[in-house]
């Protein structure tokens, strides 16, 4: 079977290599650079312990509150195009407690094994940077703390088991903390990858299996005949005859499925990061701030600062005050972090793709028999992708899945 695969992020990648292994001929197609976009910029974290859902209760209800507050953990501009407005309305439908613990078991079940798989990864010869640090989710305050902990059970439910943490004995596990840090949930599992190598490693395996990877090629429509595409035709009017199609675009999915038929509403999440190289500090574990949202992650030779969630950005520019909150969480936070550290890179911005209930969307269009979707991960691009990957290779192929029917369905295109 001929298929091309539309995005080359590491959603995108992931499923053209498990395609492709299972002895698929596949072309990937991707508008600008492989990994270039968010897969790039993400915090660098195989994060089952933050795999909860953004729609939560009370998270609009937080972000109305803050929006005139330029430098909040979770912006919403008020200026947005009418479709952001619907999609902001269904996202707030879905900031409940029923639907916010059934997303988290869909997270969960889909990335249960995310270790295992990326082992597996470089036990086929795909080379990439990856620690196992576990991850510490630090808390200033006793409230946050106990909020975050109501959610333990369901993480213990697929073997996720966290050490709590407080006062001295949270600074004994992580010396760097400044004393404003008395709270901590330790998650010895989690594992950190540089983005970058695995963006890399991926696309010489691909190479390996004859993938024909097109950077720099954007699509403009397909070729249907009824209820099937036959070919995709590119910007410069190149048609390449296919037997299948999987849009796994980021953000530009929700525009491609429009071509093809579906409207799903696959809208952009905006987030940044800081990279420092050497190091300012440190650590013994990786980090989530969690009063900031910023995320804090070691790799080989610099470190990581991602945080933030801003809806309704129409670019991928740097916010100044955004950037600026993310280094004022670090230097609060770390006791010897300093006003000015060395080391500082460019801050980066980039799109991550959000769906109204916070879970990706897999499966089959319907609207034509052979395509399909891999998409809107929004910050679990990179925990997910490669269970993403053999969930969609399975429904393309006919073979039986690991994930439950209702899973599936919760995760189907067809539930918008």
């Amino acid at each position: 079977m001929k298929v091309v695969v539309v995005g080359g992020g590491v959603v995108g990648l992931s499923s053209a290599y498990e395609l492709a292994s299972a002895g698929c001929e596949v072309i990937l197609l991707e508008a600008e650079a492989c990994g270039a976009g968010a897969s790039h910029g993400n915090a660098a974290k195989v994060a089952l312990a933050e795999s909860t859902p953004v729609p939560g209760p009370g998270v609009l209800l937080q972000g109305i509150r803050w929006m005139l507050k330029p430098d909040s953990p979770l912006s919403i501009r008020p200026s947005l195009a009418p479709g952001y407005l619907k999609f902001l309305l269904r996202m707030a439908l879905h900031c409940n407690a029923r639907d916010f613990e059934a997303g988290l078991d869909v997270h969960l079940r889909l990335g249960e094994d995310a270790n295992g798989l990326f082992d597996e990864y470089q036990h086929q010869g795909i080379g990439f940077e990856m620690h196992d640090r576990g991850v510490l989710l630090a808390f200033e305050t006793a409230e946050r703390f106990e909020e975050h902990s109501r959610s333990l059970e369901a993480f213990a439910s697929v073997g996720h088991l966290a050490d709590e943490l407080h006062g001295d004995d949270l600074l004994e596990t992580e010396p760097a903390l400044s004393e404003r840090i008395r709270h901590g949930l330790f998650f010895p599992a989690d594992r950190q990858i540089e983005p970058d190598s695995l963006t890399h490693g991926l696309l010489g395996k691909l190479d390996e299996l004859g993938v024909k990877v097109r950077e720099g090629v954007a699509v403009r429509s397909f070729v249907r005949s009824s209820d099937t595409v036959t070919a995709v035709v590119t910007t410069d009017a190149e048609v390449i005859a296919t037997d299948a199609v999987v849009i796994a675009a980021g953000v530009p999915t929700g525009a491609l499925l429009a071509e093809l038929g579906r409207r799903l509403p696959i809208y952009s999440g905006k987030g940044y990061s800081i990279d420092y190289s050497p190091a300012p500090i440190d650590l013994r574990t990786s980090l989530t701030l969690e009063d900031t949202r910023v995320a804090v992650t070691p790799l080989n030779g610099m470190l990581r600062l991602a945080g933030t969630m801003e809806f309704g950005s129409r670019d991928d520019e740097v916010n100044d005050i955004r950037v600026e909150a993310i280094r004022r969480a670090a230097r609060q936070s770390f006791r010897d972090w300093g006003d000015e550290p060395t080391g500082e890179r460019a801050p980066w911005a980039g799109s991550r793709p959000m769906t109204p209930d916070g879970l990706p969307v897999i499966g089959s269009l319907g609207t034509a028999k052979n395509a399909y979707v891999n998409s809107g991960h929004s910050m679990l691009g990179l925990t997910l992708a490669p269970a993403s990957a053999k969930v969609l290779a399975d429904i393309m192929l006919g073979r039986k899945s690991t994930l439950s029917s209702d899973l599936l369905a919760r995760i189907s295109p067809k539930r918008f």
